[in-house]
């Protein structure tokens, strides 16, 4: 462990998928005897995730990367690089997306260390500009693609929420029921909700045990609960899940998006997995991520594009029926992950706060 007692800023606002592996990590920092502050962008749909941290939350009102945004981004430039000031931290872990560029940038002018962290396989738009101004660049996956520019990079593994852990060890399923659980990321998906609501009602007739748990984002929950009841789905929709490690314990089968920290959980929890890349994910990074799961047995893809009602309900039928073959791809997931990637992390963010030449 690196001094003891340092200011340590985690900017990890934007989605769930950057803002649970910052919160993760910050906790860690925190348990190492730092004093640790969240930066987060402000939008509403961070706050949902509040509940994972109980330390010091700062908003920096960042933008994301758009022309008309350019004065909004400006400002949060100019917000960070006071609060920096002020504060004068050791070190920023800065974990990707729109919402690391106002910290960063504020940090190179203040002379703040920065550690960025990349998600995905491929790295997004945010990283690869801002990977020259920052100490380390940390991958998640072996071999992931940063810019030329980056001056060291270290592989410590995606830091995943560690209550997930206990989903691992639970009884999968009770014989019984045959459980789904939806989930398009922390703010939803639509395509996702469409594709599932029509392949659960084509399926309620002909299997009584099917239940359904379903994270849907706000906005698709009305619709949702009344196809639902109308076709007579047992299914619980809800905006967004609190208790993730439930819901993945819950599960014979998860039905969701490839986004890294998705992946991430699913294997750390070990459930199978029926994965629907992102299609606009930048650099098709959600089709590299899903197939690392595919080729480890853990995991079947449908391609949205030429994803069907049918097709989907027909894989559910097929893996119901198979009650061995679940286990199974739990078991492979099993394998693929890596724990202590949040120790990892927070080691190399100790390592490179000892480089601070201050504001």
């Amino acid at each position: 462990m690196g001094e003891a007692g340092m200011k340590i800023v985690v900017a990890c606002g934007g989605t769930g998928g950057h803002v649970f592996p910052g919160l993760t990590t910050a906790r860690t920092l925190r348990k190492r005897g730092h004093n640790v502050t969240v930066w987060l962008s402000g939008r509403g749909v961070e706050e949902s995730t509040l509940s994972a941290w109980d330390g010091p939350v700062w908003r920096t009102g960042a933008q994301q990367l758009r022309a008309k945004a350019f004065f909004a981004i400006v400002a949060a430039v100019w917000r960070c690089w006071r609060k920096m000031r002020r504060e004068r931290p050791q070190c920023l872990l800065a974990m990707g997306s729109y919402a690391s560029l106002p910290p960063v940038l504020a940090a190179r002018m203040c002379g703040v260390p920065v550690v960025l962290h990349e998600a995905n396989a491929v790295a997004g738009k945010a990283t690869d500009f801002l990977a020259r101004y920052a100490k380390a660049v940390a991958i998640s996956f072996p071999g992931s693609e940063v810019s030329a520019a980056a001056r060291r990079v270290v592989h410590t593994g995606l830091p995943v929420r560690a209550e997930l852990a206990e989903a691992r060890e639970r009884k999968r399923g009770d014989g019984e029921h045959f459980t789904v659980f939806v989930t398009g990321g922390s703010q939803g998906a639509h395509a996702v909700n469409e594709l599932c609501c029509a392949a659960f009602c084509l399926l309620a007739a002909e299997m009584p045990q099917l239940r359904v748990l379903h994270q849907s984002g706000a906005a698709d929950v009305p619709a949702l609960r009344e196809r639902y009841a109308a076709a007579g789905v047992v299914a619980e929709v809800v905006p967004f899940v609190k208790e993730m490690g439930a819901a993945y314990a819950a599960a014979d089968v998860v039905v969701c998006r490839a986004g890294a920290v998705t992946c991430a959980e699913l294997c750390l929890c070990g459930v199978a997995a029926i994965l629907i890349p992102l299609p606009s994910a930048v650099r098709d990074h959600q089709r590299l991520n899903a197939a690392s799961l595919v080729a480890s047995g853990g995991a079947v893809m449908i391609e949205q594009a030429t994803a069907t009602a049918e097709g989907l309900a027909a894989e559910l039928r097929r893996l119901a029926a198979d009650s061995k073959l679940l286990q199974e791809m739990g078991t492979a997931l099993s394998k693929v992950t890596t724990a202590g990637a949040d120790e990892r992390l927070a080691a190399l963010v100790e390592e490179c706060a000892a480089m601070k030449k201050g504001c």
